[in-house]
């Protein structure tokens, strides 16, 4: 009975992506993956040790600036290592996924300077683990998580982001919206022979963010500021966007990536709908070329704002999940839209090609502080990179399933 179902579903998903084919007719996903191996390619050739991490090339400039293991971007590029192997099977890409990854497995060991744990090891450690089974990768996923654990606060009902914020700040205890891409390791962990406090974590992380981090019109603040002696909301803020009430685009991306992770893990529809919400107002304030301003509410004209291909990276990949869970019309509509988001950013506007070895133009990372302001960024070459692995894993019949 339970195969005949499975059957039904499986024969349901084709039906439905056949019938957005015609979209991305012109959608090359084969082509795109082989852009973004040759474009590996090259960075593997001018990376001096594998202790050397790309982090971002500034705009112009060509060559990487490197990171170092315990940054909270170290763990994207042994991510598109991983994610080439598995689908070119170079054992080229293997190998140099496996020196990176065990530059940055100590990490998993050491007591968690912020919330970024998952940050650095689900890319990294959690494909390395999936795809080669080896259990010294799970040993430090395990251990990884419950390090994250530790800076849950039961009275809040989050994880603490930054503890450096709590005195410079004075935020009592300061939750970020990039946090709830962390919760996957804690689910993850729960799932795997970790404790069922991990899950009870993650799963109080979302519902506590779920009922403050956004406001009426389904945006969300970057920082949420709670009271450490009720645990009380205390005001939104921004650290990272434009202003304490605009819309910030990578964090809105990262809200709608995080609440489509843990309805997957819980099946709770209040997190799917807290997910199509956050999509839905993402979507209906993007530009006519998809590419989102680096914040939405930046209406400057001279000079004009810098876009952010990073958070259209990220949106386009959640997006082809999301599909899968949210119901026949809403799912076509975030199908098409991830679609067009890929055609967009796979144009020579926004395609590193020979500029640099990069995959991705045009993002940003923190424009307040003026770095990384229309640079690549590693982590807008990872989303996409997994925004092309999935809609090749969606054109052939077979379901999204995360780690």
């Amino acid at each position: 009975m339970m195969k005949h179902i499975l059957y039904i579903v499986c024969l349901c998903l084709s039906f439905f992506y056949l019938s957005c084919s015609e979209s991305a007719s012109d959608l090359s996903v084969d082509k795109e993956i082989g852009y973004c191996r040759s474009q590996a390619l090259k960075t593997l050739a001018s990376i001096p040790s594998a202790d050397s991490i790309p982090n971002s090339i500034d705009k112009d400039a060509g060559c990487w600036r490197y990171t170092s293991a315990g940054s909270w971007t170290c763990g994207f590029w042994p991510g598109i290592l991983w994610y080439i192997y598995e689908a070119s099977h170079d054992s080229t890409f293997m190998d140099a996924a496996e020196q990176v990854t065990d530059v940055i497995l100590p990490k998993a060991y050491q007591k968690a300077r912020s919330h970024d744990m998952g940050f650095m090891m689900m890319p990294s450690v959690g494909h390395a683990y999936r795809l080669t089974g080896n259990e010294k990768y799970k040993e430090a996923l395990l251990s990884a998580a419950d390090s994250l654990a530790v800076l849950y606060n039961p009275r809040v009902g989050t994880i603490l982001s930054w503890p450096g914020m709590v005195r410079r700040e004075n935020w009592p205890h300061n939750t970020i919206i990039d946090n709830m891409m962390n919760l996957e390791l804690l689910f993850w962990a729960a799932r795997h022979g970790g404790s069922r406090h991990l899950y009870d974590v993650a799963y109080q992380h979302a519902r506590t963010t779920m009922e403050h981090h956004f406001r009426p019109d389904h945006s969300c603040y970057h920082v949420a500021v709670y009271d450490t002696i009720d645990g009380h909301f205390i005001k939104g803020v921004t650290h990272q966007g434009l202003s304490d009430e605009s819309m910030w685009a990578r964090g809105q991306a990262w809200a709608i990536y995080g609440f489509t992770v843990a309805y997957r893990e819980t099946q709770q529809r209040d997190f799917l709908e807290v997910a199509c919400q956050a999509a839905d107002t993402f979507l209906s304030r993007l530009p006519a070329d998809m590419i989102p301003y680096w914040d939405f509410d930046d209406t400057s004209t001279h000079p004009v704002p810098p876009r952010d291909a990073s958070a259209a990276a990220v949106t386009a990949s959640v997006l082809l999940e999301l599909s899968q869970y949210a119901g026949a019309d809403r799912g076509r509509e975030y199908y098409a839209k991830a679609i067009d988001l890929l055609k967009r950013l796979s144009s020579s506007d926004y395609q590193a090609r020979s500029a640099c070895p990069a995959f991705l133009l045009h993002s940003v990372g923190h424009k307040p502080r003026g770095t990384e302001v229309d640079s690549s960024i590693s982590y807008a070459d990872y989303y996409y990179l997994e925004a092309l692995l999935r809609l090749k894993t969606l054109q052939q019949g077979d379901r999204i399933n995360g780690f």
